[in-house]
């Protein structure tokens, strides 16, 4: 609480425009209070749903809304400690230049501005839209459809995703686990669309949108990406390579960080530095049976087929799915 700090960010309003989502046992429970207060949904259980298979898996999921985020940041920090609307045209381990020419000098600076150099590693994409849909009557899902894949395989893994927001109220998003990141945005939404006529839900009108091209890690040269992102300078989420191999999300990374950046008493750049490269090389020599499954999910099945890697997965045991999306499987776990 004593530290003097700036946020500083090319958007007007802290989080842009995302719906951020993540299973309980993604958060350790002495770090749950870092997102306590962002969680806008929760629910007590999900479903999944392929031709062969569908259950519903008791597992309590979360939803953070990049509102709630905003205002939460705004009521804790001072507003000197906001620099919104503020492009960062370069940045050090203690200074940040602003487009505008301004610099500011700091004890230590964390980068967390999105990807570095994305090249550097092998990639294939997860890539998304997504749609609030306001519908003209009660849709009685009441848990969210983490994946319902019993729809077309297109462009690899497909699936779509809703999540009830509220009980007229559904986000859909149409999901792809593809070889290519480039997203046909109109298209997908007419996908939406179509699936919510085959559900039967009636749409009133369509609420915020989102879309969205998410790095699946199958291998890479971490070293080279974490310079890629500016030499010597601590860096946190996207641009430290703290996201899932296989998901793309970064969430549950992120809160791990905050909650080690809190245990620090040096917040010089060059600890900064160091404990967050620490931490991020650790990760990723950690995940490598992860970037190894992202490999047989893309190399050695047909796109048609991929699918049925994820049915088989879901057939297996609540706590160890809980684990492979929390990045902690067990040696065990991946035996199966």
């Amino acid at each position: 609480p004593a530290l003097d700090v700036r946020l500083i960010d090319s958007a007007r309003v802290v989080g842009g425009n995302h719906l951020w989502s993540f299973f309980g046992s993604d958060v350790a429970q002495a770090d749950r209070w870092l997102v306590a207060p962002l969680v806008v949904h929760a629910w007590p259980a999900y479903d999944v749903r392929f031709p062969a298979h569908a259950r519903t898996i008791d597992a309590t999921y979360y939803s953070i809304e990049s509102e709630r985020l905003d205002r939460e940041v705004r009521r804790v920090l001072p507003p000197h400690a906001l620099m919104l609307g503020r492009k960062v045209s370069g940045a050090s381990a203690t200074a940040v230049v602003l487009a505008d020419g301004d610099r500011i000098e700091a004890t230590g600076v964390i980068d967390a501005r999105g990807p570095g150099d994305l090249s550097l590693l092998d990639l294939a994409w997860q890539k998304f839209v997504g749609r609030e849909l306001v519908l003209d009557a009660p849709h009685n899902s009441p848990v969210p459809i983490v994946m319902d894949a019993t729809v077309p395989q297109i462009d690899g893994y497909r699936f779509v995703y809703c999540l009830p927001l509220a009980a007229d109220r559904m986000f859909v998003e149409d999901t792809y686990y593809s070889d290519t990141p480039d997203l046909d945005v109109e298209a997908l939404t007419a996908r939406i669309h179509d699936y919510a006529d085959a559900r039967g839900w009636r749409v009133a009108q369509a609420a915020r949108h989102e879309s969205g091209v998410l790095p699946v890690a199958m291998g890479g040269d971490f070293e080279a990406y974490w310079r890629s992102g500016g030499a010597r300078v601590a860096k946190a989420g996207m641009r430290a390579g703290m996201f899932h191999p296989t998901t793309g999300y970064s969430l549950p990374d992120a809160v791990r960080t905050a909650a080690m950046l809190a245990g620090l008493s040096d917040f010089s750049g060059a600890r900064l530095h160091d404990a967050t490269h620490a931490m991020a090389r650790a990760t990723w020599k950690s995940r490598g049976f992860y970037r190894m499954l992202d490999t047989m999910l893309f190399r050695a099945a047909e796109p048609e087929e991929r699918y049925r890697i994820l049915e088989r997965f879901y057939r297996l045991s609540p706590p160890l799915i809980g684990r492979f999306y929390a990045g902690r499987s067990t040696l065990s776990d991946k035996a199966r």
